[in-house]
């Protein structure tokens, strides 16, 4: 290294330990930046000028707490953080909490859940869900939770390439036990229960963090 490279690189040093003192110490902003600025004068080489903006820029943005205030990507929250931070599936956030399914369906999953929105849920007859909630009617309610919850992470491609890859009706495996049959009608996905009930997917591929949310506008029930 030149003796010119040894100035430089000291300067740089010199540079970022100043902008530091500079932005910790003073109270006012104003009579850093006029310090900086006589500083910047005195810079005689062209890269010394853009090393000196680079490290200010930088300092200032460190020492004025701008870098927590940045945008980061960030991963969407969990399943459950999901459906709480949306005013449609209220509902089915009451009854997950009823169930203590919360710790479940905040685990590390995958899951696919096909999610009832608060209209499907008021179209069962009158009082079901306020029977459902009950301590006594937990295992129930339990039940068709989890027959509305997959294991594994299944957007609406690989459930429409399922469908197709068996003739049009594909049967899904629920974490409850029982199936779900998956077929097409109206270019939209429809699920038919046990009982020949069925209810179409009114909004896919909701991201989750540990798996994958599709909105359904009826209730699937596990057993007749």
């Amino acid at each position: 290294m030149t003796n010119h490279e040894n100035i430089e690189s000291d300067n740089i040093k010199y540079l970022y330990l100043l902008f530091n003192y500079i932005l910790k110490k003073l109270n006012k902003i104003e009579v850093g930046l006029v310090m900086l600025v006589l500083i910047f004068k005195q810079i005689n080489t062209t890269i010394m000028k853009q090393i000196f903006t680079f490290l200010f820029l930088a300092s200032f943005v460190l020492n004025s707490g701008l870098a927590n205030t940045l945008p980061v990507n960030q991963d969407p929250p969990t399943i459950v953080g999901v459906a709480a931070g949306n005013d449609n599936f209220t509902t089915l956030v009451a009854a997950v909490k009823a169930a203590d399914l919360v710790s479940v369906l905040n685990g590390d999953g995958p899951f696919t859940v096909f999610a009832p929105i608060n209209a499907a849920f008021d179209k069962l007859p009158e009082g079901t869900v306020g029977t459902l909630l009950k301590p006594e009617n937990k295992a129930t309610l339990t039940a068709v939770l989890t027959y509305h919850v997959v294991s594994g992470k299944f957007e609406a491609a690989d459930v429409l390439a399922a469908i197709k890859a068996n003739n049009g009706k594909f049967t899904i495996p629920t974490v409850q036990g029982g199936n779900l049959i998956a077929s097409v009608k109206d270019d939209k996905v429809v699920l038919t229960d046990v009982a020949g009930n069925s209810a179409t997917v009114v909004i896919a591929d909701v991201a989750a963090s540990n798996g994958v949310i599709h909105a359904i506008d009826s209730v699937v029930m596990p057993t007749k």
